[in-house]
């Protein structure tokens, strides 16, 4: 599901709501999370998951075509973990 596919069905499940308004709350929580983890903070969704930020170590890779060795910087990249909840959907489990 892509964002304007998302935007779309809340805004059918939402007919109080107007589209441009559906729009804007979603554009308004993506960008307090990547804001949030722009901060290094971690953003949790009670059963949907959890994303941080990770540090990666500088480290030598390999250009894939020459072969020759490159330097890559350390850099910060997002992770995501599910949460118990989902994960259990997603593999069938029923919740007692």
């Amino acid at each position: 599901m892509i964002r304007s596919e998302l935007i779309q069905k809340l805004a059918e499940e939402n007919p109080h709501l107007f589209q441009r308004d559906v729009e804007r709350i979603v554009n308004t929580i993506f960008e307090e999370i990547t804001e949030a983890l722009a901060r290094g903070e971690r953003v949790e969704l009670r059963g949907f998951g959890a994303f941080s930020v990770k540090q990666r170590e500088a480290r030598i890779g390999r250009n894939p075509r020459t072969g020759e060795s490159v330097r890559v910087e350390e850099k910060a990249v997002p992770f995501f973990k599910t949460g118990k909840l989902l994960r259990d959907r997603l593999n069938g489990i029923e919740e007692e």
